[in-house]
């Protein structure tokens, strides 16, 4: 089971499509569908068209909180470079299942700065799963507890602080680069060689001399 990932906070009501206002009052809806977690942000009057009861009736619901939206700032605002947030955000976006105790790790370090609030947690698949809230932004992170052990934790902390030193690897391409390097030394080494076989006559010429 991979269940990561992010979904933004909408920025229009998903039943009257009236987009919301800078600290308009908003419903977030948890839903657990088909196609996988999804999230539903209500207007407050389109919410109050239903009773509470009915809204959580709605097939697959799993959570319910309120929230303020806010303009979203810039983006360099809340991301900074090389920061745990990127780099969780970078993780999820890979999808690789050998990242997902990181990916674990990283979301708890972010919840103990305050910078990730909890906003559920339930089973599924026999495993528990965490909704996160970025309260910046709104996005919501969904990660798995990857139910380490006390003799994991080392290395999965090691493998953290490498990656929030060095990153993610990107791929290189193979060999094309030495390939280019190597090309010129390869027809300038028969040039360099001919002045050395020059010294061959002197040989020849030398060896009148003791007679």
């Amino acid at each position: 089971m991979n269940e990561w990932n992010i979904q933004s906070r909408a920025h229009a009501c998903e039943a009257c499509t009236q987009p919301f206002a800078d600290k308009q009052h908003y419903h977030t809806l948890l839903l657990d569908e088909a196609s996988g977690l999804r999230r539903s942000d209500i207007c407050e009057p389109c919410w109050q068209k239903q009773t509470a009861a009915d809204q959580r009736s709605r097939a697959g619901f799993i959570s319910h909180w309120q929230g303020i939206f806010e303009v979203p700032p810039p983006v360099t605002e809340v991301i900074q470079k090389g920061s745990a947030e990127t780099l969780l955000r970078q993780l999820i976006e890979q999808n690789d299942p050998g990242h997902g105790p990181a990916a674990y790790i990283l979301a708890v370090m972010l919840e103990r700065k305050r910078l990730l609030k909890v906003k559920e947690h339930f089973k599924r698949d026999g495993h528990r799963v965490f909704v996160y809230e970025q309260p910046k932004t709104g996005d919501i992170f969904t990660i798995i507890d990857p139910d380490l052990r006390l003799d994991q934790l080392e290395a999965v902390q090691k493998d953290v602080a490498h990656l929030l030193e060095h990153g993610l690897s990107i791929p290189v391409a193979p060999v094309e680069t030495p390939a280019v390097v190597e090309a010129p030394v390869a027809t300038e080494a028969p040039v360099a060689a001919e002045p050395e076989s020059a010294p061959a006559p002197t040989e020849t010429e030398s060896a009148p001399t003791p007679s």
